[in-house]
């Protein structure tokens, strides 16, 4: 064999197969030429892109084994819970493992008789050391009706797929089953590329037609966007989809494709997967391309904290939603609606007295899929960045469309594109990362205005203000109110009914009624005043007969046994978002005027 010198790029190979799919397992074998002189050391990753937690998929490994090119067994030693060494070979290794994988979504790997769905982290090992070396992997299909749909680069071989390196490799998921294609061409005819949406389902033809038509309509509404799509590498992107009952929910972004799986159906969830679609495609430029410099590279063996997620997550959230509106797929009766959600948590969540959004992104490693037994506070102490970063596209949004000289977020996201993501490396990596200064600064330079620039990230990007939703929505002819006006209300929070009272499930919210009184996790109520109180019917039954500013005294078993507290009700204040019309008000011309601007259609 030649040394390792003579062959820098000496592929890797990897070739998978399913003898015991039924069971859930898969068997791995990697070739690795050319090894340098020494002990190889191999690992399994620890996270994932898109995932910011550890999720230490060595866990699933077992069998584990290597020879040289001749047979002869090599030593393996495992160094630590997620990797091995391989010692004594001459230049050659054959890593050999058992793979487990029984949960099919964009983090792990789901196998069984009806599909293999590969997150490519959560199913290949590899060796850090040869990162750079392109790499050759062999799908073999245990059903010859099954299809593959990945993102990684054809060959003549339609069972084997290229990647230029680990980074692109890691990132490629792969789907094997009978999937139900459709593809189209999107961009000038100077640089048309290939959008594809391949779906594993027990539904039809035809709803798959549909979808494809929606899928569409949201690609071409994103398009208009940022005025192009990105540059695909190797010319396509695509959608791989599996909705069967056996799948977890879950949609998760990458270069040039992205992951969608659910146990729903298109019959009856087809606008709910299409939210997915349309926020994972919104991926494409923002956080695969427009990238922060805190995920670039990623790193496979640690969590990867980023300030930055209510930008990367919580734009894309706001623009997935708004995408749909545009295309008219949904009202704007329908899109004030879905706006509740992030306009009430911003303002009922006592999360924000513990940071502002760039403090909510950092938590993603406790959060984003994060596995853990001991109990947490975070109803109390986190707002998720998705829902913080949509609030804050929103407000930001709706601001600078009613300044003197007024501009969009749209022109804000076009202006990170071409200064942080339409430039890309031949590594196919972004030629420029971008920090959170790097947004305010851009939102300066869009607005000329670098005072109000740093005033907003001031009160509501570091600070944790709650902007003005009333007025911003107001001016589009929507109407923030109470969602449930005038009711009494102790807290939200979830009871379950036990022999002998009534439990709190859920942590009470700081400030709540509730909380006030002193009454926490797991404990018991028994009576309010002097009636008792055993089913969560009941407890709405007796709030509905109380009014707002009612003291009432609660008796309640905790851990230091029976106790007593007096607790006032207050008035629920949760919010929701509606139309003007849905609320039997008649907008003005210049209402609908701004609303038809900001919900109104790009494409011209």
């Amino acid at each position: 064999m030649l040394p390792a010198q003579a062959q820098p790029t000496a592929p890797i190979r990897y070739e998978i197969t399913f003898p015991n799919r039924a069971h859930h397992e898969a068997e791995i074998t990697i070739r690795f030429a050319a090894v340098p002189t020494g002990p190889l050391r191999v690992e399994m990753a620890r996270s994932s892109p898109g995932r910011y937690a550890l999720h230490e998929f060595a866990k699933n490994v077992y069998r584990v084994a290597a020879t040289d090119a001749t047979g002869r067994a090599l030593t393996v030693r495992r160094v630590s819970p997620h990797a091995w060494e391989v010692a004594g070979h001459r230049g050659e290794v054959l890593f050999r493992y058992t793979l487990f994988g029984d949960r099919a979504d964009g983090t792990y790997a789901g196998i069984d008789e009806t599909k293999a769905h590969l997150n490519i982290p959560a199913t290949f090992a590899y060796a850090p050391a040869l990162a750079s070396r392109p790499i050759d992997v062999t799908f073999r299909r245990p059903d010859p009706a099954w299809q593959i749909a990945t993102q990684l680069e054809t060959t003549n071989d339609g069972e084997t797929f290229r990647a230029p390196n680990l980074a692109y490799f890691l990132d490629s998921p792969t789907h094997l089953g009978a999937l139900d294609v459709r593809s189209w061409d999107v961009g000038p005819a100077s640089r048309t590329q290939r959008i594809r949406l391949a779906v594993n389902h027990e539904g039809t033809h035809a709803e798959v037609d549909s979808f494809a038509t929606l899928t569409r309509k949201v690609v071409d509404e994103m398009a208009a966007i940022f005025g192009e799509l990105p540059r695909f590498d190797f010319g396509s992107y695509t959608f791989i989809a599996c909705y069967r009952i056996t799948c977890a929910g879950d949609g998760m972004e990458h270069r040039n494709s992205t992951s969608l799986t659910s146990s729903s159906d298109l019959r009856g969830n087809m606008i709910g997967l299409l939210g997915t679609v349309s926020h994972e495609f919104f991926h494409a430029w923002n956080v695969e391309r427009i990238r922060p410099r805190s995920l670039e590279p990623f790193d496979f063996s640690q969590a990867n904290m980023s300030g930055e997620l209510w930008f990367a997550e919580g734009f894309t959230n706001y623009y997935g939603v708004l995408a749909i509106a545009r295309a008219r797929i949904v009202s704007p009766t329908e899109y004030a609606r879905r706006l509740t959600g992030a306009v009430n948590a911003m303002t009922v969540s006592p999360a924000r007295g513990f940071g502002g959004a760039v403090a909510m992104s950092q938590q993603a490693p406790f959060v984003d899929a994060a596995v853990s037994i001991d109990p947490q506070n975070r109803s109390n102490t986190f707002l998720s960045y998705y829902t913080y970063g949509e609030a804050l596209g929103l407000a930001l949004d709706l601001t600078l469309r009613d300044r003197p000289e007024p501009v969009t977020l749209d022109d804000v996201m076009r202006r990170m594109w071409t200064r942080f993501g339409r430039e890309q490396t031949a590594s196919l990596a972004p030629v420029r990362t971008y920090t959170v200064a790097d947004v305010q600064s851009v939102l300066a330079e869009v607005t000329r205005d670098t005072a109000f620039a740093r005033d907003f990230f001031a009160r509501y990007v570091i600070g944790s203000e709650r902007p003005a939703y009333e007025t911003l929505l107001a001016r589009a002819g929507f109407l923030v109110r109470p969602a449930r006006p005038g009711q009494a209300w102790l807290g939200d929070v979830r009871f379950t009914d036990q022999s002998g009272g009534l439990v709190l499930a859920s942590a009470p919210l700081i400030g709540s009624p509730i909380y006030l009184a002193g009454l926490t996790t797991g404990d018991r109520i028994t009576r309010i005043d002097d009636a008792p109180v055993m089913t969560a019917a009941a407890l709405r039954e007796l709030l509905a007969s109380r009014r707002a500013g009612t003291t009432l005294r609660v008796t309640w078993v905790g851990r230091a046994g029976e106790r007593s507290a007096p607790l006032t009700l207050a008035e629920d204040p949760n919010v929701e978002v509606v139309s003007f019309e849905a609320a039997g008000r008649t907008p003005t011309a210049t209402e609908l005027a701004f609303r038809a601007s900001w919900v109104g259609s790009r494409i011209r």
